[in-house]
């Protein structure tokens, strides 16, 4: 849920579920206490009526008994001057905080309570116009309804019964049933909020607490650690955006860990195979100034030895460099339009004396037209080839051995195909040998020596010239790599 929609609801519940709780609280204790008053006081009707109208609710009080007496009145008037009989009425109004007065002529014959004041307001006999059912409002010190009837004794004397009802008396039933509906209200409003709070603490507080552990996490620079992808708001989607910051985090202190680790094999590498060419440099060059080499033969041999060590350091400086190129994707190319069998011819016709040098026979066949152009940088295609010659020679174990190149029209592409008769690559090793620092012998030595990222160079160039490379092997027999050109082909409107 969106953030902002649940805000809009705890507004809502905020305002509306208070409100609505209470009136239903207020209308079951309403409901409850009313039965209580119409069963204590007789009442009928609608209890609402009640509440909200005091007078009426204090009329109410003493309908029974102003029936009762306006009878008696009527039927037998002579028992209103009965003092036990006048006392017991007026003993069952006391409970509904009235009293009784009871006038003969002018004479007050009896006085539930003595109150001079509403004594001395009574008002006059008047039976043709006395309602005393609803009763009358008096004010004064004392704020009284009073209900009156005026009857005849038998002997002809006017009478009149006076029913007095204090207003200012609260009735219990009517202030506990208010503290009740108060308490309901706060107990109410409490739950509400308590709701919100844990609903919001929920929703809010606990993502937020995640988001600051995994900032400390990450402030201590540790990335093991998931976050929780919560609800789908905004907060959640703040959560999973979080995530995949340490995931990338991660992939990058890991990378730059790998990256490290390869530096340091590199170094490792070019340091050892740097070596071997500059002490066999050095021997030589010892021999020829201590006078070992004391022909014009051996010192040609001496001075062509020592011009191959360099060219083989040379070649590794190269490497080192166009790595840290790779690396930054940087690798300067300088893509032309060439002509394929110019190309490797001149190739093979380069590469065909050093490996005659070493006793290792090369084969070249084309079978591609003689038109076929390819797009390609010429000096990177030819650190291509020469990588994965060189690459052949180091592990060529026979004899005699041979490199057969082989170019093939296979349809949009060109295919090349290096062939060696070397002691091959193992089915296990095969699939990596393009990765950077993959060695298939588990030891280095001088002969097999190298920086370890000839081959994954080869992979980036072809990439990059939109082809691709792969190997098959056997073990014992020899290895083939296949590398793919797209043709040149001219786009005609």
């Amino acid at each position: 849920m969106k953030l902002r929609t649940r805000l809009i609801i705890s507004f809502c519940i905020i305002i509306f579920v208070p409100v609505m709780l209470a009136g239903v609280a207020m209308w079951g204790f309403g409901q409850f206490q009313m039965r209580t008053l119409r069963q204590l006081y007789n009442m009928e009707g609608n209890a609402y009526d009640y509440l909200t109208n005091s007078i009426k609710v204090l009329s109410h009080f003493t309908k029974a008994d102003y029936e009762s007496l306006q009878k008696v009145a009527e039927e037998e008037p002579e028992k209103l001057e009965e003092q036990d009989y006048l006392d017991k009425i007026n003993q069952d109004l006391t409970g509904k905080y009235s009293y009784l007065i009871i006038r003969k002529e002018d004479n007050i014959i009896y006085g539930g309570e003595e109150n001079p004041e509403i004594l001395a307001k009574l008002p006059e006999y008047d039976k043709e116009t006395a309602e005393g059912s609803s009763g009358i409002y008096m004010e004064g010190e004392e704020q009284v309804l009073l209900k009156q009837i005026d009857f005849e004794y038998p002997d002809g004397s006017e009478g009149t019964i006076f029913i007095v009802t204090s207003m200012e008396r609260v009735v219990p039933e009517v202030k506990k049933m208010m503290m009740d509906m108060v308490v309901s209200v706060v107990l109410i409003l409490i739950f509400t909020a308590g709701m919100l709070t844990v609903w919001i603490y929920r929703g809010i507080i606990n993502p937020i607490k995640r988001l600051q552990i995994a900032t400390q996490n990450i402030k201590a620079g540790n990335l093991d650690f998931t976050i929780a992808e919560g609800s789908h708001d905004e907060i959640g989607e703040l959560c999973r955006n979080f995530e995949d910051m340490r995931l990338r985090l991660k992939e990058s202190a890991e990378e730059k860990i790998a990256s490290e680790k390869e530096n340091k094999v590199l170094i490792s590498n070019i340091s050892h195979d740097l070596k071997t060419p500059i002490t066999a440099i050095k021997g030589y060059v010892e021999g020829i100034m201590d006078g070992v080499a004391d022909t014009p033969e051996k010192q040609d041999k001496y001075i062509r030895t020592i011009y191959n060590k360099a060219n083989e350091m040379d070649t590794l400086i190269n490497e080192l460099t166009l790595y840290s190129k790779i690396d930054a994707n940087r690798i300067p190319y300088n893509f032309k339009r060439i002509n394929v069998a110019d190309y490797f011819s001149d190739c093979v016709e380069e590469v065909g004396l050093e490996l005659e040098a070493e006793n290792i026979k090369l084969t070249y066949i084309n079978y591609v037209d003689a038109d076929v152009q390819i797009i390609a940088d010429p000096e990177q295609l030819r650190r291509v080839i020469n990588n994965i010659i060189s690459n052949s020679v180091k592990y060529l174990d026979k004899e005699q051995g041979f490199i057969s190149i082989r170019i093939r029209d296979v349809g949009d592409f060109i295919q090349v195909e290096l062939e060696d008769n070397g002691k091959g690559i193992a089915a296990k090793d095969l699939p990596y040998i393009f990765d950077r620092f993959y060695r298939t012998d588990a030891s280095r030595n001088s002969a097999t020596g190298g920086s370890g990222i000839g081959l994954s160079i080869v992979r980036k160039i072809i990439e990059d010239h939109g082809g691709k490379i792969w190997a098959n092997s056997k073990e014992d027999t020899g290895t083939i790599m296949y590398f793919v050109m797209r043709k040149y082909q001219e786009v005609i409107n």
